[in-house]
């Protein structure tokens, strides 16, 4: 029984491999911790306040809809004035020319 291993070596070996997977994830999310820390640190020093919540995205995509409807509206009255002024020049130039 020499060359065989005893069953709480084989254990120990094991919890010592999942230990050193263990500290491997934990070092790799402590990198990704400190990258994001320092992406936020670098947005909040360009004047962003951190994430927006569901509420605020609610807010702004509902604003933007509104906004979007009173654009679509003054490109429809900017139409019907550009086209009663070429209705108005057309009278003109018509008078103009008798």
């Amino acid at each position: 029984m020499s060359d065989s291993v005893r069953p709480e070596q084989a254990a120990f070996a094991e919890l010592e491999q999942l230990v050193k997977h263990l500290g491997d994830e934990l070092a790799a999310f402590r990198r990704r911790a400190l990258q994001a820390e320092a992406k936020l640190k670098g947005l909040e020093s360009t004047g962003v306040k951190g994430v927006a919540s569901p509420e605020r995205i609610q807010f702004l995509e509902r604003e933007n809809a509104g906004l979007n409807n009173r654009l679509e509206a003054a490109r429809v009255r900017t139409q019907q004035m550009i086209e009663r002024v070429r209705f108005l020049k057309q009278q003109h130039d018509g008078v103009a020319t008798r």
